[in-house]
């Protein structure tokens, strides 16, 4: 089987990897003209990600581009710490969460992809998608064409794919603004391997220090769409945050007046549920089918998820479309769920939001090792999704 990936990010690259371990052809196909490496913000892999990783045998790679994150504690307004508590599975070296920049982990991806044969096509920027009884067809603006059997849209929250296909589906707002930012003059975090939650009385907060001593942080603060879209400056939207924080005595503020660099910016987005995966020979992954706001940590984790459930349903099942089928009956609770709490926590509706400790367990949590388990056979396991 032929397939062509769409987006050369972390969704896709890490969909590359899993499909070529299930013995697929495979090529990717990037809008950007070269592998130069976006930094961007940073994110945490929680270790449902980790362990994702471990069964498209990257975990290692992605291990040592960031640092792990082995508890958690959570500060009031005052600054005074209400809780402490362990990450994940903390106790395994492999499946603690790391930190690492977004640009980090897609490189580290993609340079994995490239050494085990994936071809990764720069500068194919999107323009239709065309099917047909025997293939699927992918237009770029060079006026260049390529045809497979399956063709997989990873690129992320404005998909192209997902426009030729379904143009109807769009973003939403999900109420708050994100700011990102980082610092290597802040005063170190107390304690190794943790992250930092703030929960002020006007932004939520977090930072975590690396070993090397740069702290990465993070605010989420209410707001309509539209922040770093040019509208203000960016002194004004690093005035707008530091008087937000100031009204706290937590750490926040201080991080935020030690960092140099322009702050990043963007607003909280996330794709509305039950919209369309599947259309014929396409199929939807990652934030390109079920972005979500940020405030669970879980897109790039639940994207990793994504790869190595569809790489297996297409190895297991006995045609394309059974193991589409299926892929969408094991991903769409679990993500969806996802997609609605984290919404929730960013609009601060949600019964509990203002935790204090790790979150409820998510939909197909309990499944969850035998599913991403290389060695299972998803097509002959049966449980509560009834596929």
């Amino acid at each position: 089987m032929r397939t062509l990936v769409i987006g050369g990010g972390i969704a896709g690259t890490a969909t590359a990897l899993g499909l070529r371990r299930a013995g697929l052809d495979v090529e990717v196909y990037e809008s950007r003209p070269d592998a130069a490496r976006d930094i961007g913000a940073f994110l945490t892999l929680a270790s449902n990600g980790m362990r994702a990783l471990t069964q498209l045998d990257a975990a290692g790679v992605v291990g040592r581009a960031g640092y792990p994150l082995t508890s958690m504690r959570v500060l009031d307004a005052g600054g005074a710490e209400i809780a402490h508590v362990p990450l994940g599975e903390a106790a395994d070296p492999v499946l603690r969460y790391r930190c690492l920049r977004r640009g980090e982990l897609s490189a580290v991806l993609r340079a994995e992809a490239v050494r085990r044969g994936v071809p990764v096509r720069h500068g194919a920027r999107l323009t239709g998608v065309e099917q047909g009884p025997d293939g699927v067809t992918a237009r770029f603006a060079d006026g260049t064409t390529a045809t497979g059997d399956l063709l997989i849209g990873a690129d992320g929250l404005r998909s192209a794919v997902r426009e030729a296909l379904d143009p109807g589906v769009r973003p939403v707002h999900a109420g708050q603004r994100v700011f990102y930012g980082y610092t290597d003059t802040a005063p170190a975090a107390p304690g190794d391997a943790l992250i930092t939650m703030v929960r002020g009385s006007t932004a939520a907060f977090g930072y975590a220090v690396s070993p090397g001593g740069e702290t990465s942080w993070f605010a989420r603060v209410p707001g309509g769409p539209g922040a770093g879209a040019g509208e203000d400056t960016a002194a004004d939207r690093r005035e707008l945050l530091l008087g937000l924080l100031r009204q706290d005595r937590t750490p926040a503020a201080g991080l935020v007046e030690a960092t140099t660099g322009e702050l990043m910016v963007t607003d909280a987005t996330e794709i509305p549920i039950g919209t369309r995966w599947r259309h014929g020979r396409a199929l939807l992954v990652g934030d390109a089918a079920h972005a979500a706001s940020p405030a669970t940590g879980q897109g790039a984790s639940m994207a990793l998820e994504d790869a190595v459930v569809l790489g297996k349903c297409l190895r297991d099942a006995p045609g394309t479309e059974a193991a589409l089928v299926r892929y969408e009956a094991l991903r769409r609770p679990r993500v969806e769920h996802n997609v609605t709490a984290s919404g929730a926590l960013s609009r601060g509706g949600a019964p509990g939001a203002r935790r204090d400790g790790p979150p409820p367990p998510r939909p197909g949590e309990a499944d969850l090792v035998r599913h991403l388990d290389w060695t299972t056979d998803l097509w002959e396991t049966t449980d509560d999704t009834g596929a």
